[in-house]
């Protein structure tokens, strides 16, 4: 599939954190970027995109859309090759998951790929689903084929009470496929990211993977952090999925975009040579019995069934389709986690 640097391009949620790197990539490739963004006259918001922009030999141009309006997005999207559809929130404390979290995720969702349907230019959908679709907990594990977690996976673990995060992933691409199917103009590839870390363009970012990092440097977690095993992929590496699947012919299916199989405590351990004497970076690994005490106490979207079903698990996943597909090289641990840290740094959100 050959890049046409005369045809635009859309990302639906082009303010969020994987989007940012995305949309630098597309703007660096020479492409003309269409962002649907609830304001296009707040200036704060698009802030970090318009000085990424100001470098690029790319465009971008704004409109004003919204995800649960059906139709919003129609102008957005007339003309363009390739929709990338990446709005989805990525937050663990909600009052209402049903309409925090599945309804912006379901009914976006069908409200891009109904729009995508009537816009005969677009010939591919990328969307971004993420590793949550394909398992809701680390016990999870123990009912793999091979003890891995691989793209024909789904979750059946989670549901609006457990894991509603997951549960709105899930729910998000089971949609696209069932759209995607009753027609043969248009494709879909999904992206199916692990836990998602590394710099933002956006310093401010509000996606759960700042709030998790910012612990680790703020003295919050000194004490120590659970041994919750998960899958890490930096969000430049994510971005380039993204890209590389959208425009290499052959991309089809599900892909896991995951670099490192690792845990919490291994992520702060990664800090301790160069801010280990400056931050208080956690050393120590809690035990489950003291976890399953006071986490649901200290973090009341911690629940004691997750706490079970998570700690002192393995967690196991195959990216050999995203790197032998896509051909994405994934960086190492260490140099996300510096960079991601590095960045808090610089804002000034830490006391030494």
């Amino acid at each position: 599939m050959n890049i046409d640097k005369n045809l635009p391009v859309m990302v639906t949620g082009a303010t969020g954190y994987v989007a940012g790197w995305l949309v630098k990539r597309l703007l660096d490739e020479g492409l003309t970027v269409h962002a649907p963004v609830r304001n296009p006259d707040d200036a704060s918001k698009l802030k970090y995109l318009n000085e990424i922009a100001a470098n690029a030999p790319g465009k971008i141009r704004y409109f004003k859309a919204d995800l649960m309006q059906p139709g919003s997005y129609q102008e957005a999207m007339a003309g363009c090759q390739m929709v990338f559809h990446t709005a989805s929130p990525f937050r663990m404390d909600v009052k209402d998951a049903q309409k925090e979290l599945i309804e912006p995720a379901q009914i976006g969702t069908r409200n891009v790929l109904e729009t995508v349907d009537r816009t005969p230019s677009v010939k591919r959908v990328v969307l971004t689903s993420s590793c949550a679709a394909i398992y809701g907990d680390s016990a999870d594990l123990d009912n793999t084929p091979n003890g891995i977690f691989t793209e024909e996976i789904w979750n059946t673990s989670s549901s609006l009470k457990h894991q509603p995060y997951s549960y709105s992933k899930t729910l998000a691409e089971q949609e696209a496929w069932k759209i995607v199917k009753k027609q043969n103009r248009w494709d879909l590839v999904a992206i199916n990211p692990s836990f998602v870390i590394g710099p933002g363009i956006n310093p401010d970012g509000t996606s759960e993977s700042f709030n998790i990092i910012r612990r680790m440097g703020d003295g919050t977690a000194k004490g120590g952090l659970p041994n919750i095993r998960l899958g890490l992929v930096d969000v430049r590496d994510v971005a380039e999925a993204h890209f590389r699947a959208a425009f290499t012919a052959q991309a089809n299916g599900r892909y896991i975009t995951s670099g490192h199989n690792s845990s919490f405590p291994e992520m702060a351990s990664t800090l301790l040579d160069r801010y280990g004497r400056d931050y208080p970076i956690p050393r120590r690994t809690l035990p489950k019995w003291l976890v399953w005490l006071v986490g649901p106490i200290a973090d009341k979207s911690v629940t004691r069934k997750m706490i079970a079903r998570n700690v002192d698990r393995p967690w196991k996943a195959d990216n050999s389709r995203s790197r032998n597909e896509l051909g994405i090289r994934y960086r190492p641990l260490a140099d996300s986690m510096n960079d991601f840290f590095q960045q808090f740094v610089e804002a000034g959100q830490f006391a030494k």
